[in-house]
């Protein structure tokens, strides 16, 4: 771990609250950083930021969940871009990542062609097998295939006249076993130790197209995360009645892999839990937070209205039913009641380089922490 990422934990005062916003901040910040490269799959990303937050958890107190280790491993396969990512239309050399991204299991190619017109939007280069695309907006994920030919999508800005000329030379590199891991500790409770509370919230992203440009992926979900561990250093100095345990996931930009793995494969049994608590999107909230499985859990959902109107927490606690878009969605397969949280309003970035730290508001913060842990203290009978 570079020095330089370390230092600005280290002088954070024990005076400061775990819900104050500078921490938050410091967090975010770090995890989008070059260092971390979008938390993805290649320079490392990942491994970086499993190893960072590892270090973390532990300096507060947390235990590993099992006992012995954070990180819970597992592998998938994933397509990657760890190389050259080089676009031009008609002459014009295009930015990756604002200009034009590949399709996430797009294969590799190298060469010049003529585009030939298939309607307003589309292009082709039927020799080298290449697809251009006309976007409005540019949206990336992960992908665990390679397919025998390539998607460019272009911004629609970015080119002013119709593709003509294609000029590319794009690498990829399929990993068959790409190894990670869920990053699973505990703050064991002090009376009911066998009950418990768990926060989750996914620490990957999307990492780097090319060796030049990386997701930062401030607001999915390097601000969940900062929630999470605001919570983790909180309860490790607070314990609840009930143990509390955190789980950071990994893979689930992939499709909730991570969170698949570990209801697969529980280090608690499922049962224990009492409530789960999904953290993703959180760095907004000026119009308030969406609370998925909402209807699911009628009686858990009406005590967290009730608790942010009794303290103007959010101008609006908005219900939502049961849905497959986030971690909490296997736990509730298994019969575990869950809660997803995301917040509303502010910025639009999302899956895009354009999620970055220095336009995440992060205004509701506190206002989220405080109403996760009165949530929590009246489910564990603490208040």
């Amino acid at each position: 771990m570079k020095l330089k990422l370390i230092l600005p934990f280290l002088f954070i005062s024990n005076a400061l609250l775990a819900q104050d916003t500078l921490f938050a901040r410091k967090m975010v910040d770090t995890l989008t950083s070059p260092y971390f490269w979008g938390r993805g799959y290649t320079n490392e990303g990942v491994h970086k930021a499993a190893a960072f937050l590892s270090t973390r958890l532990k300096s507060y107190g947390v235990k590993p969940m099992d006992g012995k280790n954070f990180l819970q491993e597992f592998s998938y396969p994933v397509n990657t871009f760890p190389g050259k990512m080089e676009v031009a239309v008609n002459g014009v050399q295009l930015r990756p990542g604002r200009d034009f991204i590949v399709s996430p299991d797009s294969r590799g190619v190298t060469g010049t062609g003529q585009l030939i017109k298939k309607d307003s939007t589309h292009f082709i280069d039927q020799q080298s097998r290449i697809i251009l695309s006309l976007e409005d907006k540019l949206t990336w994920s992960a992908e665990g295939q390679v397919l025998d030919y390539t998607v460019i999508q272009v911004d629609k800005k970015a080119i002013k006249d119709v593709p003509g000329t294609l000029s590319v030379a794009i690498e990829n590199k399929l990993v068959p076993d790409f190894k990670t891991a869920n990053i699973c500790g505990i703050v064991k409770g002090t009376s009911k130790p066998d009950s418990i509370i768990m926060i989750t919230a996914h620490y990957d992203h999307l990492g780097g197209m090319g060796n030049e440009t990386y997701f930062p992926g401030a607001n999915d979900n390097a601000s969940g995360i900062s929630e999470l561990m605001g919570l983790a250093r909180y309860y490790a100095k607070h314990p609840l009645p009930f143990s509390v345990a955190f789980i950071c996931f990994s893979g689930e930009e992939a499709g909730l892999l991570g969170s698949k793995y570990f209801t697969q494969n529980p280090l608690i049994p499922l049962k224990n839990i009492r409530f789960l608590i999904n953290l993703d999107l959180n760095g907004t909230g000026i119009e308030g937070i969406t609370v998925v499985n909402a209807t699911v859990y009628p009686k858990e959902f009406a005590m967290m209205q009730q608790i942010s109107k009794e303290n103007n927490y959010f101008v609006k606690v908005a219900p939502r039913g049961k849905a497959a878009n986030s971690d909490h969605y296997f736990f509730t397969e298994q019969g575990v009641p869950a809660f997803f949280i995301y917040t509303l309003g502010g910025i639009k970035a999302y899956h895009d380089v354009f999620d970055i730290s220095a336009t995440l508001p992060l205004n509701k913060y506190s206002s989220l922490f405080n109403l996760i842990v009165k949530f929590n203290g009246r489910l564990a009978g603490a208040r």
